[in-house]
């Protein structure tokens, strides 16, 4: 990921004269400086200025817009900012926006107070003036209220940054297809150049041809190398050597065309292997692990999104994979969906160290392909899905929980994954249906419902969650109140 940094703007004004401009803004460096030491921001908050005109506010905004390296304005009102002010800057803003309410002193200093104090500490009514106008213009934003030396509190506004840091690596994310999708498939369609005003990705497509060229000029000695950082990330548990190897001619290819267009995401389907050997198995389940993003069956939506989750939980350590519903265990108070795909799930997610297997694939008419098999882990997790809904972008996210498997499936020679969904199997499938949810998802553990709410927010799509509340007859009032509101925008 880009190292993004965050810009922190305070809101003040010249009625309190140059002494209390000057202690505002060593106070603001002095936060910004020990909020980074902290370790519980993933970005760089940097103190930017002490804006006290409406040309200020308008100059940094500007400068904001097109600083590359800014991922979002986190703002406070020290003081009192008069609202109108903001007004031309807020109007002109392009980058995610954090209002952060908070105050320099923790506590009332009882034996000290006095009308100096009270005119240099006017946070309380300062952020309110603040919050006005945002909510007058409408604007899409995160509120985020507390100490700012207090852990949680840097948590929030860090878990706020991955979610920006998502759009940032969104609004020039490129998608490579090889391919077109299955045939016959709904939910993998979707108004790419909608898709690209909205969301900012570019979503193209490149002959199947094109990559068996790319794949013919690997050398040997390339593969070597490949097959070595098999051996050493992965147990190989086959004889047949070959399939791994073609597999690492897949992998190296792909690669190869995916950096030169700087694609960070890529689509194939089984139905479009015209000169391919095997369907690309282990090849995408490494791609994955490396970063990219996938979508089987020509899903490009699912890929982008497995792509933008994996940036926005980077270096936490759980995983984040493509993932499919496959099938579920519906025993009697002891009720499970098993997750899995013919091939490609992300080894991030594993439970222990993934194993490389050669099986026949059962379908797409090509030799067995070598793929990776493991039990994902157990843990809290989001399923998401991104649909479109003709004319908008509707983003849904289940709260699932992950479970250590209790059956070995010992003929299943694939990577899976069960869970229980939230609030319950049939409650959460009957949501998830009526909301119009796919087959495909990104399965993260990494990534929270309310860093995709934020993200959903600052892309200004609809965002719908399933979670451990909600019940099919509150969900379809949601989803008809929504239905409403969005054909109004």
């Amino acid at each position: 990921m880009k190292q993004y940094e965050f810009w922190f703007v305070v809101g003040s004004q010249f009625l309190y004269g140059p002494e209390v401009l000057e202690t505002v803004a060593l106070r603001a460096a002095e936060m910004s400086k020990e909020m980074n030491a902290s370790g519980n921001l993933p970005y760089r908050l940097v103190y930017k200025t002490t804006a006290k005109t409406n040309q200020e506010i308008a100059d940094v905004v500007r400068e904001a817009n097109y600083d590359t390296n800014c991922a979002g304005v986190i703002t406070w009102c020290h003081t009192f900012s008069p609202s109108k002010m903001w007004i031309n800057g807020f109007t002109a803003l392009q980058k995610p926006y954090c209002h952060f309410a908070t105050q320099y002193n923790r506590e009332i200093p009882q034996d000290e107070i006095d009308m100096d104090f009270m005119n240099l500490n006017q946070a309380a009514h300062g952020d309110r003036e603040h919050g006005f106008i945002a909510a007058r213009l409408r604007m899409p934003r995160k509120v985020i209220a507390g100490y700012w030396h207090d852990a949680d509190v840097q948590i929030r506004i860090g878990n706020w940054m991955r979610a920006a840091a998502g759009v940032a690596f969104s609004k020039e994310l490129k998608v490579m297809r090889f391919g077109d999708n299955m045939r016959e498939v709904a939910v993998t369609e979707g108004d790419k150049v909608e898709t690209q005003i909205k969301l900012g990705w570019q979503v193209n497509t490149w002959p199947v041809g094109k990559l068996v060229e790319t794949m013919d000029a690997v050398t040997e000695s390339e593969v070597d190398a490949q097959m070595e950082i098999y051996r050493q990330t992965y147990t190989i548990a086959t004889d047949d050597v070959e399939s791994i190897r073609y597999q690492a001619r897949e992998e190296i290819a792909m690669k190869r065309m995916l950096d030169a267009e700087g694609c960070m995401a890529f689509s194939n389907t089984f139905q479009d292997l015209y000169g391919m050997k095997q369907l690309p198995g282990l090849a995408s389940q490494h791609l994955m692990a490396s970063g990219y993003g996938y979508g089987g069956e020509g899903d490009w939506k699912v890929a982008a999104m497995t792509a933008i989750l994996k940036a926005m939980g980077e270096g936490k350590g759980g995983g984040t994979s493509f993932m499919e519903d496959y099938t579920y265990h519906l025993e009697k108070g002891n009720e499970y969906s098993l997750g899995a795909h013919m091939l490609e799930v992300c080894p991030s997610i594993a439970m222990e160290k993934p194993r490389i297997e050669v099986h026949a694939l059962g379908i797409g008419d090509r030799e067995a392909p070598a793929r990776l098999v493991f039990e994902g882990h157990e843990g809290s997790a989001i399923a998401v899905s991104l649909i479109d809904m003709g004319g908008r972008m509707r983003l849904i996210c289940q709260d699932i929980e992950c479970v250590k498997p209790f059956m070995k499936m010992p003929k299943l020679p694939v990577a899976r994954v069960m869970w229980k969904p939230m609030p319950s199997l049939e409650t959460g499938v009957e949501c998830w249906i009526l909301a119009g949810g796919a087959h495909h998802t990104v399965l993260s553990y990494d990534v929270t419902a309310e860093q995709m709410k934020d993200w959903a927010r600052m892309m200004d799509i609809e965002f719908v969650h399933i979670n451990k509340n909600t019940t099919v007859d509150s969900l379809e009032h949601d989803l008809f109140l929504s239905d409403l509101a969005w054909k109004l925008k």
